[in-house]
This record gives structure tokens, sequence and C-alpha cells, in this order.
């Protein structure tokens, strides 16, 4: 069977500016990374604006799409609108999640939940096969290691509560006490790593990923770009938008995903993945987890 080509599809083109990111320029590389960032966008955008966005001259892009095996821009383009056609949801549904400017003002209660809402879209409208891929990956690992630190942290944290529920082995690689080089140890071959981080990219997501590659580890990066220091060493990548009206990046769409990630991993394992849930609920209660309220059952 032949091997697929970057002309054959979305994926396949994604493969080969992962494998090509390091030997190209800078410019080709902001030029690659805003391609791969903003699928939606190139579909629906002149070459020219997606030039300006992505702070590159317009003839870069069109050296990039010869560089990558296409006559031009529009041979390259034709992908993206490809891919928009197949993915899932309407064209205008995914349309209407790149207005990002509005006429006027509005308050901030309301721009903090619009902006919230579109990393939703961006984030669910990119990621099923992500999403899949990871979850194989994690099914089959015999062990399992979640880590995030500073603001990927909420995130990382979420996603080991959760997987916990239904695999008890799951573990967090917290550092806590400066012990992350210890933690580290523990990791072997054909285990899997959940790294966590988006710009400015935490020095210990990096020390993670790079030690679960040194140990044979399997890696699952869920970062800002598909060009992420994360992403272009991990066997699977899960792109979240982190946009965000105030000073930090918003975590909302990275708490999505992970719950998405965990509700496959839930029906997958199918009933087993009950028993477990449930016999981790009866043992909470029966800690005094929960506290107890009148809906409770005497």
């Amino acid at each position: 069977m032949q091997a697929a080509t970057p002309h054959d599809s979305y994926a396949a083109l994604m493969d080969l500016i992962k494998a090509r990111h390091a030997q190209l320029s800078p410019q080709f590389q902001a030029g690659a990374r805003y391609l791969a960032d903003h699928p939606d966008e190139v579909a629906v955008s002149s070459m020219r604006s997606i030039a300006a966005r992505a702070q590159v001259q317009s003839a870069a892009l069109v050296r990039l799409a010869q560089q990558l095996g296409f006559a031009g821009w529009p041979e390259l383009k034709a992908i993206f609108v490809e891919r928009l056609r197949a993915g899932p949801g309407g064209y205008a549904a995914k349309a209407g999640a790149l207005a990002g400017k509005e006429g006027k003002e509005r308050d901030l209660v309301t721009e903090v939940f619009t902006v919230q809402q579109r990393n939703l879209a961006a984030t669910e409208s990119t990621n099923h096969a992500a999403l899949d891929a990871a979850a194989n990956l994690l099914q089959a690992a015999p062990r399992v290691h979640v880590a995030g630190f500073r603001a990927a942290h909420p995130i990382a944290y979420t996603l080991h509560y959760l997987y916990r529920l239904l695999r008890p082995s799951v573990q967090l690689l917290s550092g806590q006490g400066g012990t992350l080089e210890m933690d580290l140890r523990a990791l072997q071959a054909g285990e899997a790593v959940v790294v966590i981080s988006f710009a400015p990219y935490s020095s210990e997501a990096l020390l993670v990923a790079q030690a679960a590659r040194q140990a044979g580890c399997r890696v699952v990066a869920i970062s800002d770009s598909a060009m992420s220091p994360l992403a272009l060493q991990a066997d699977a990548s899960i792109v979240i938008a982190v946009d965000s009206p105030s000073f930090f990046p918003s975590i909302v769409a990275g708490v999505a995903a992970v719950e998405s990630l965990v509700e496959l991993l839930v029906a997958r394992a199918g009933p087993d993945a009950v028993t477990a849930i449930g016999a981790a609920e009866q043992q909470l209660r029966a800690l005094g987890a929960y506290a107890k309220t009148s809906n409770d059952v005497n």
C-alpha cells in the first residue's frame, strides 16, 4: 500500500510539516506554525491576510507551499478547504468561531464568555482525530503518567483526578518539594506520559517530555500549537485554544479536552469502567469525602 503524501490529506500534510519543521527557515517556521494552528482561517482567507497574521511575506507562503511539494499556494490551500468541508459541524458554525473582532466594545464579562466559546469551538473542531489517537495510546499503555505545571496544572490535575476514578494506577508527576527528577526515575518503556503546557512553555514540562522519550515512553502532548516544543516530540498531539481578553491564558478549552478524553476512555472500557467508578464512588462516600445533604437517601 502506497504511503500517504501531503497532497492526500490534511493529516499527512501536518505530519510532513512536523517532520521538516527543524530544517525550515525562521520565516517558513512562522508560516508553517500559523497553517497548523489556524486551519479554518487558511481555508476561508486570502493568502495576503494569512501572511499578515502570520507576520511573514506572501512570497514566503508560496515558497513554503513549493517546499512542501505543492505547485503553489492554491494547491496547498485546497487541502485546508477539503478538511473544512469534511470536518464535523457546518461551515457557518466554523466561520462564526473565527469572528474574533467585534464592531463595538462589550462589557468585560460578556467578552470573556464570548472568547471562551470561541476557544471551545476551535478546540472541538480540530481535535476529533487527535483525541481518538490519544485515547488509543492511553488505553494500550500499561501505566499512565500526567504532568502539567503552573498555569497548565489545573488541566493536568483534572485529567489525573477523573482518569484515576476508573484507573487507580494513573500517576501525577507534580515534582512537589523539588522531587521531579525522582518522579521521572519511575518512567518505564512502553508507558504513556501526558504532558500539558502552553506558551511560555514550562521548563519542567519540556524536561518531562524529554525524559519520557529517553525512557521509551509514548508521549501525548496537550499544548497551544501543533508546532510547540511538546507537540513536535509527541506521539499524539491535542491542540487547545488559550485566547483570553484577560492577562492570563485560558484553560477552559484544555479542561474540556481532557474531559472529552476521559469520556472516550470510559466508553471504550465499557462495563469495567462502570465497575471501577462505582467502587471509587462507594469508597469515597465511606471515607466521608462527601457532605451529607437532604437529597441523600438514608
